[in-house]
């Protein structure tokens, strides 16, 4: 065995040391006695420790499962660290001021002795069965949703009832009597990975903010280490979640509580890979330990209904209630622009006193994720976060988005040694990629359709996303890399042709490659698209398909067997649901249409008259100003839908300069004023200006000049197309001295009178702009045990589809604020894992080609009644759907 590793007695002779020469800060105890008659030990570690039971707790326990040795060895390194650093870290000073840690290094003492000296793959206790066979599976031994089973030969066979084994009634004993237990973190390996707690009914808690941002912060103080990034997975319907384990009793009491898998391998090499998991998991402990108390009753109270009031393409509107005992408080604002990531000061936006908050400068067509909570001013103790709030921007004018998913038939993976199994991987099976020495070197091929996508799209942003659902298969530390890359559809006659696939030279690799490290299970992978990878993407539009590769490595270092990791298709028989498709999601602009229009009349107009047809600006013997005046009127662009007229500019060429001594510079405006009297012109607001001033100077060397419309400009010019109405532009002299008898003469035919001068040139889209109606008549009812919602869609010709989304805390007021039930075109739908018992919003959503979403209609369910929710005005969000769904 490894020697670096110590025995149980070792890890009690060290205890019994450390409580010698620390008497105040740690207490060791023997909670209970196993079948074979070892000690389990409790470490209680505190600041006074005689009064450590009176303070918020962190529970660790460590080594359930006797060959997963990281957890004892952790256990004693922590241990020590807090030793060490006591009193000369105040991190550790105020952790242990405020908090208490109990600590059971090891939870089953025979079975990790039976690993250590006879069989190191075992797992469970040393229970004697009666039949021959020996051991329970303690981390199914618990009694939240116990399992009976005889099979007594199984690795996870879980004891002849709950609680039955010696180690489980010492630890359920400990926790009962301990209501200060506020965290509980129960260290096993493998995998790199948190496992939130769940309460088997795949509806989000209250507490799974909390636990998924507990599970991120600590997977932040890992990665500052080593750079290795832990997963963050709780399970997803239809998956058969494990029973009967100790994360779900702590759970079930109250307590936050988290499975924390380490590493890559059960008893790894001590000098390398072993030491490095300690060391990088000690400052995620830490920062544990020293949030206990933001659990306790000395915290302040969860921020109630938070929520989004209003979403446009670059801000978000944030309420909550702010109650009168919550003066004494402030709140952090936290923005991520992804799931599960953690809220520290990198992402805190804002700290205020106030109910709201608004959010800008955000990116159009981007998915935001929100959380808040309050803090004391006086004593800093942070309150548990609300729910999490989740939105996607509204678009841009000129922008849509499409999000493309595979079909069951076009994904899947292609093995070296699976020949003739191959094509039955598709639409059937998880990706796995990588290599191992069963299945040989293995790619993921994935096949888009790209026809629904208009062949004169022209690609703003793109990202692709991919769902990691196991790392197990990945046994090599920090070896190898897997990355995406796009093929040649031209190339490949049979995409579950492994050879095929093998030969293919890539097109692109897409961004970088994702070294082992940095690739675990539960988080979604994304590669968003450079301005070279969105060039290609415009170059598979001709062709229809976009033909994607994934690999890993493809050869395995001298005595290992595998480095595969699998990924979810949303398919088959270990398939997630259709929601965990990998997905390639869109924003694109289209071609506009472009329309020249020649002015309709043009005056110039001075303090003694006014002339038509011809066009002048400057200063008159008076000195007095002369102004031009250009009128255009626009036709209907569209009689089908709605313009969004995307670019605009006036083209203005001057003819002659007449007695100029002095710089005068010429502005273009555009006026609100059909009236031709020289003071209306004079005194009339300019609405917008048009592109820079222009001197006389510059008319001299470049005649033509082209004054470009802004946003702003170009927003009151479609304005004046949707009301049918002219546009006036006003050319306007400016001098720094007194000018007399200074005048251009503004061409108004060309030489060779073909052209009429001056021109106002449009660029157009057609675009829907405004939401559609909501769904009508919205309601629920049960049927068979399930929720079954049904609503009348809008009677329109531009209407795609309708949304609905379930939220358990407040009303989804965004189609991504939730989980997504349902999109398509039928007027119903059923809630299939939502609990019927427990309060829930539902909101229904209709949407265009845009896709623009309307308003939604919402209801509030319970068995006891259903209530509509009747808002406030609110901006409806404008987007499409690529989809994440949280996890259970």
């Amino acid at each position: 065995m490894k020697k670096r590793y110590l025995s149980y007695q070792d890890t009690i002779d060290f205890l019994t040391e450390a409580m010698a020469k620390y008497p105040d800060l740690i207490r060791l105890q023997n909670i209970g006695d196993t079948h074979e008659g070892r000690p389990i030990m409790m470490v209680t570690i505190s600041q006074d420790v005689a009064y450590a039971d009176l303070k918020p707790a962190l529970l660790y326990t460590g080594t359930i499962h006797a060959r997963e040795w990281i957890g004892i060895e952790l256990a004693v390194n922590f241990i020590q660290y807090l030793l060490d650093n006591y009193p000369s870290n105040p991190e550790v000073v105020e952790a242990l001021t405020r908090n208490t840690l109990y600590i059971v290094p090891c939870l089953n003492p025979d079975g990790f002795e039976y690993s250590r000296n006879h069989f190191s793959f075992w797992r469970k206790n040393r229970r004697d069965n009666g039949d021959g066979t020996f051991g329970v599976d303690l981390n199914r031994n618990f009694g939240i949703n116990f399992r009976q089973s005889t099979n007594t030969q199984s690795n996870i066979y879980g004891g002849p009832a709950a609680f039955s084994e010696p180690e489980t009634q010492a630890i359920k004993q400990f926790v009962e009597l301990h209501n200060n237990i506020k965290i509980a973190l129960d260290y096993h390996s493998q995998g790199n990975v948190f496992f939130p707690a769940h309460k088997f009914n795949h509806e989000a808690e209250i507490e799974g903010t909390d636990l998924n941002i507990l599970c991120a912060n600590m997977a932040k103080e890992i990665h500052k280490v080593t750079r290795r990034q832990y997963g963050i997975h709780r399970g997803k319907p239809p998956a058969n979640l494990i029973h009967g384990s100790g994360r779900e009793y702590y759970y079930d009491r109250g307590i936050l509580s988290t499975v924390v898998e380490v590493g890559s391998r059960n008893i790894p090499d001590y000098l390398i890979n072993m030491s490095q998991s300690v060391d990088e998991n000690i400052p995620a402990l830490l920062y544990a330990l020293g949030t206990a108390i933001n659990y306790s009753d000395l915290a302040p109270k969860r921020p109630e209904n938070f929520t989004v009031r209003d979403i446009s393409a670059n801000h978000a509107e944030l309420v909550w209630d702010h109650n009168p005992e919550d003066d004494g408080c402030y709140y952090q604002v936290y923005r991520n622009e992804a799931p599960k990531d953690p809220c520290t000061r990198d992402n805190l936006i804002a700290i205020t006193s106030q109910s709201e908050y608004t959010d800008k400068q955000l990116k159009s067509g981007h998915r935001y994720y929100y959380n808040l909570r309050k803090v004391n001013r006086v004593n800093r103790v942070k309150s548990p976060f609300a729910p999490e709030v989740k939105i996607k921007t509204n678009l841009e004018k000129d922008e849509f988005s499409f999000t493309l998913f595979p079909t069951p038939e076009k994904i899947g993976y292609t093995g070296e040694f699976l020949a003739t199994q191959n094509a039955e991987h598709f639409g059937n099976n998880s990706l796995f990629i990588g290599v191992n020495k069963t299945k040989g070197i293995c790619y993921g091929v994935i096949d888009y359709d790209m026809s629904r996508i208009p062949t004169d799209a022209q690609i703003k942003d793109a990202a692709f996303s991919l769902y990691p659902m196991n790392r197990v298969g990945a046994k090599i530390e920090n070896y190898g890399e897997w990355s995406v890359s796009i093929l040649d559809p031209d190339d490949i006659s049979d995409i579950t042709d492994f050879e095929q696939i093998h030969n293919a030279v890539a097109l692109q690799t897409l961004g970088d490659a994702i070294d082992s490290d940095q690739l675990t299970q539960g988080i979604w992978k994304n590669w968003r698209f450079s301005a070279l990878e969105k060039q290609l993407i415009q170059d598979q539009l001709e062709k229809g398909r976009l033909l994607l590769r994934l690999q890993g490595p493809d050869n395995l270092p001298q005595g290992h067997d595998s480095q595969m990791m699998q990924f979810d298709i949303g398919y088959g028989r270990f398939g997630g649901g259709i929601h965990y498709r990998p997905n390639l999601d869109l924003i694109y602009h289209r071609r506009p249409n472009a329309l020249t229009c020649n002015a309709t009349v043009c005056h110039t107009v001075s303090h003694i008259r006014v002339t038509q047809g011809e066009l002048q600006s400057g200063f008159d013997a008076d000195g007095q100003r002369i102004f031009g005046h250009v009128e255009f009127m626009l036709p209907q662009l569209s009689e089908r839908t709605d313009i969004v007229i995307t670019d605009a500019y006036f083209v203005l060429e001057s003819e002659a300069t007449n007695g100029i001594s002095q710089p005068i510079r010429f502005t273009v405006g555009m006026v609100d004023n059909d009236k031709l009297s020289y003071n209306s012109i004079k005194c009339s607001e300019l609405i917008e200006f048009l592109g820079y001033e222009v001197s006389s100077h510059e008319l001299v060397k470049t005649p033509k000049q082209t004054f470009m419309f802004d946003s702003s400009a170009r927003q009151h010019l479609e304005d004046l197309h949707d009301s049918g109405k002219p546009i006036n532009l006003i050319i306007r002299a400016t001098s720094a001295s007194r000018q007399q008898d200074a005048i251009v003469q503004w061409k108004t035919l060309s030489a060779d009178e073909t052209t009429v001068y001056p021109q106002l040139v449009v660029e157009y889209i057609e675009r829907h702009k405004q939401p559609m109606d909501s769904p009508e008549n919205f309601q629920a009812s049960l049927e068979d045990g399930l929720v079954r919602l049904t609503w009348d869609n809008p009677d329109s010709e531009d209407w795609v589809g309708t949304y609905v989304v379930r939220n358990s805390f407040h009303p989804p007021r965004s189609p991504f604020d939730g989980v997504k039930l349902y999109a398509g075109k039928d007027g119903y739908t059923l809630d299939r894992f939502g609990n019927t018992n427990i309060p829930k919003y539902y909101s229904v959503f209709s949407y265009d080609n845009v896709p623009n979403y309307s308003v939604p209609a919402t209801l509030k369910f319970s068995t006891d009644e259903v209530t509509p929710v009747i808002y406030d005005e609110f901006e409806a969000q404008d987007e499409m759907e690529q989809r994440y769904r949280e996890g259970d």
